[in-house]
Formats: structure tokens, sequence, C-alpha cells
């Protein structure tokens, strides 16, 4: 089963077309950074103008690179939340266009099964009986959480961030060090030969809590990372200088080994808590060199295995789009067609 993807849920404008949920026979992505870069950061109007722009020529990009047509395609689908709004509506726009004027099935995709279910778009994934229960960290520019699945859409959140992103916190630490848009590659590039010990910077939630506890989540697989932000804006201001060379290079270091030291400690908290076979790390922030090898430690630690997405397929893409897709078909569940964008549509198990 071919399916044609599309994902345009914040600056990247993106299609592909996917085989049986895991051969990518097409990923054509067109990326906004350059439009935002002098905004330090996404600007909607800005967004959705592009995808508006860009759009039919990623679609046509696709199918060529794939030597499909529309008529071979068999279902088209579609990111429908979460993300913003002006910009999500583009794509679904176009989707449910085609999917008319072909007579094609429409599938809406949560744009977070995307990301979960892209681990397994690799030349030899798992065996469902192998992977499941599965522990999946989620980490990019919107979201940060622990997402436990018992199979293919069976999500429950064990552990979400209560104020920034990972990734969020990235682009802040780059904004103040005056490094750039976006904040990940810039920060993890300035950290090179830097000392991730020079400074320590706080990994949030970890000391005792003296109050009522407000979320629905265990404290203990939480994150927070707007203190460590002030933490390093704080540390900056208190220079009598701008940071420049090797004390740049440590203060990046720091500021990367707190994210990863914070992502990676929930995880293995969580691993005391729930039987697992596996666990997972997908989205933007999972590129990171740090983050990677933290959990690749702990995976030949515990001996729990670890999936990771295939680097092309971390940031925001239409692949992933179309893989999840065919999982709902394949497992004949929420194939159903949406009546509408969702800007702040939540993980729900598939019924």
């Amino acid at each position: 089963m071919k399916i044609l993807g599309i994902e345009s849920s914040c600056d990247e404008t993106a299609a592909a077309v996917v085989e049986n949920g895991r051969h990518v026979l097409s990923n054509a992505i067109y990326s906004q950074i350059a439009k935002h870069r002098p905004y330090g950061g996404v600007v909607p109007e800005i967004a959705s103008r592009n995808h508006v722009a860009k759009l039919p020529g990623i679609i046509e990009e696709a199918l060529d690179a794939a030597d499909e047509s529309y008529e071979s395609i068999d279902a088209i689908a579609v990111t429908y939340g979460p993300g913003l709004a002006s910009s999500l509506l583009i794509g679904y726009s176009a989707a449910k266009t085609l999917a008319q004027r072909l007579n094609k099935p429409l599938i809406g995709v949560n744009h977070h099964e995307g990301h979960l279910h892209s681990v397994f778009m690799v030349e030899d994934p798992p065996a469902e009986a192998d992977a499941f229960p599965m522990q999946g960290l989620l980490v990019s520019g919107g979201d940060s959480s622990m997402v436990l699945m018992k199979g293919p859409g069976q999500y429950e959140i064990i552990g979400s961030t209560i104020d920034d992103a990972s990734g969020e916190a990235l682009d802040k630490a780059a904004a103040i060090l005056k490094l750039g848009y976006p904040g990940g590659p810039i920060i993890q590039r300035t950290a090179e030969g830097g000392n991730p010990n020079a400074i320590r910077f706080p990994r949030g939630l970890d000391s005792v809590d003296r109050g009522k506890w407000m979320y629905k989540y265990d404290r203990d697989l939480c994150f927070s990372f707007s203190g460590l932000k002030t933490s390093l804006l704080t540390h900056v201001k208190n220079l009598d200088h701008e940071p420049e060379g090797q004390e740049l290079a440590d203060i990046a270091a720091s500021f990367q080994e707190a994210v990863a030291d914070a992502l990676a400690t929930r995880v293995e908290r969580a691993f005391e808590r729930y039987e697992i076979k596996s666990f997972s790390c997908a989205g933007g922030v999972s590129l990171n060199k740090v983050l990677r090898e933290k959990l690749t430690a702990l995976s030949e630690k515990t001996g729990i295995r670890l999936l990771l997405c295939p680097p092309p397929l971390c940031t925001d893409n239409a692949a992933m789009i179309a893989g999840a897709a065919y999982e709902k078909v394949r497992l004949k569940k929420a194939t159903e067609e949406p009546v509408d964008v969702n800007p702040n549509l939540r993980l729900a198990d598939w019924e």
C-alpha cells in the first residue's frame, strides 16, 4: 500500500510517499529556517504563506522522486494537529482536496504519532512482540514528554515538561549566547571541545518538592527547563564580558549536558516503574549527539533495546506521517477522515 503523506504543522513544508508503512520511496522537504532566522523563531504568518507557495511543488517532487502518479497512490495522509493553526490548515486543505478529487481515503495523523512511529522506519525494525511495551521519549521544539506504549496506537503519557520543551530551551540558550537560530545544532557545534562539567547548570525538579504538586504526572518523570534558561541568563549577565572561544564552548557544553542529563535521568527513572521491552527517542532534539550517547549508554547498562529515529526522519517530515497512517489502516483503527485541524490535539488511543 502506497500512501502520500503531507506535513505542514510548523515551518517545514513536506510531502512523501511511503510503501507499507516502512519503505520510504521519497521524502521531500522545504525548510523555512532561513525565512525565520532573522526573527529568532517561527513567525506563523510567514510559515503559512510559504506553505501555500511551496506545497504544490513539494508534492510533485515527492511523486516524481517515488516514480509514482496521483492515480497510483492508495491513500493520502495528513497532519491535522498539533501545530500552528494557520500552517496546519494549508496541508489539510491540500490533502482534503486531493482526496476528494482522486476519490482516495484521507487519513488524519497526530504529528506526535508520526514521530513515535518513525523509530520503526529503519532497515531492520524489531517485531512488535519484541518492541512492546515500549517507553518513548519525544523531544522537539514544541514538546518534551515520555509515552508508555503497550502496542501500536496505545498511548499513555507518563511524564511531560511543565514549562519549556527541550528544543525550546536550546533555542533560548542560543539566543542568550547570541549564536543564532535554530538553537539545537548551533549549541552542539559551539559545544565541541568544551567542558560539559565546567558549570553545574540545574536539571530541573531535582530538589525536594516543598509545595503541592499540581500536575497529573509523576513529578519524578517530569521535566522543567525554565530554571535552566534563567540560570544561563544569570551566568552570562554576571560576566563582565561576552563569552567567546573556550569559555563560550564550556558554557554551551555545560548547558547541553544539563538538557541531555535531565532527559536521560527521567528515562532511567521510568525503567524502575514500568515493565518494558524497549525504549525509543524521536523528534528534532533526538539528533543531539550527547543525548544519543547517554541513551545508548543507558541501553548498554540495562540491557533494554534502544530504538533511535533515523537522522533524516528526526525533524518534521511527511514520511513519518504516511508511516503512521499505514499502521492505522493495517490495524483497521481510527482511519476516518478528520473534520478539521486541531492545533491542540493530544495523543489518544486508537479506537
